[in-house]
């Protein structure tokens, strides 16, 4: 059975395992994050690579839109984090945070701590690693023709414990769904994230059980972020805060050679603009 929203507007929601504040991220905060943003230069990833080949029913493709990751980079053709099995080899120690967003995460956390159960919450438990997703329009540098590429299928987080989201821009219709696609009615929860809103999930039901996914995003205000971005228009940007254990965090030249040489191309155009980066290939 689906769980509706209560159709009132900009309202804070409870739930066991679920949490909402429409307006947590003040207008101050906001204006810092973006300024931070813009120092920042998203990068385009793949899903697959030489050592990590898509399976027979997949093909190579690009992902939907760019991505910045803080605290440990993840990139998609090292297949993620996704515990029991997959921990070794899959997060790349990244930049830290900003002032500002270490800031928010205090409350976050704490927040987080008096929303949730003691028992969902690891013994280690901190928001160490965040996902940048810059969601909009993709231009082709040649024909100019535009293709809307906001949005995400169904997914979890594999990261242990709640997941926290910050969204700035415009707002997305998110759904937690249970089951395979095929199903009807599978919707469990669906809800708008607004512009400078704070959604925290976890526990059995929404964290370990649930999909989520991003429908769709609007595009009433006509938001486009001045970001270092080319051929693509953002209109949303949303950070998704996990959990990742320290010790399976590790150096770009700890891994193996292979692998090394299949996210070299990634690490070198970041290294262009961050100094983390580049320190980490001259440690190579």
């Amino acid at each position: 059975m689906t769980i509706k929203p209560k159709k009132t507007k900009k309202e804070i929601i409870r739930r066991e395992g679920l949490f909402y504040h429409p307006t947590f991220v003040k207008k101050a905060d906001r204006e810092e994050i973006l300024s931070w943003l813009k120092t920042l230069h998203p990068i385009w990833e793949w899903r697959y690579s030489e050592h990590n080949p898509p399976p027979p029913e997949d093909v190579q493709r690009k992902l939907l839109r760019p991505v910045y990751w803080l605290g440990n980079w993840q990139f998609a053709c090292l297949n993620y984090y996704h515990p029991p099995k997959g921990i070794h080899n899959r997060c790349i120690k990244a930049e830290d945070y900003p002032p500002v967003l270490k800031r928010l995460l205090k409350l976050i956390e704490g927040l987080t701590k008096t929303q949730f159960k003691p028992k969902d919450i690891p013994k280690s438990w901190t928001l160490n690693t965040c996902l940048i997703n810059f969601y909009g329009t993709s231009i082709d540098p040649i024909t100019k023709k535009k293709e809307d590429t906001a949005r995400v299928g169904d997914h979890k987080d594999f990261e242990l414990g709640p997941v926290a989201s910050l969204s700035l821009g415009e707002r997305a219709f998110f759904q937690f769904v249970m089951g395979k696609k095929s199903l009807t009615n599978n919707v469990l929860f669906e809800q708008w994230l607004d512009d400078s809103s704070l959604q925290i999930f976890g526990g059995e039901l929404f964290k370990e059980r649930a999909f989520h996914r991003v429908q769709r995003v609007e595009n009433k205000n006509k938001t486009v972020f001045d970001l270092n971005l080319t051929d693509f228009e953002t209109r949303r940007i949303n950070f998704t805060f996990r959990y990742v254990p320290v010790e399976h965090i590790i150096e770009y030249n700890e891994l193996p050679s292979e692998l090394q040489s299949d996210i070299e191309p990634y690490m070198k155009q970041l290294a262009h603009n961050s100094k983390h980066f580049a320190s980490a290939l001259i440690k190579k």
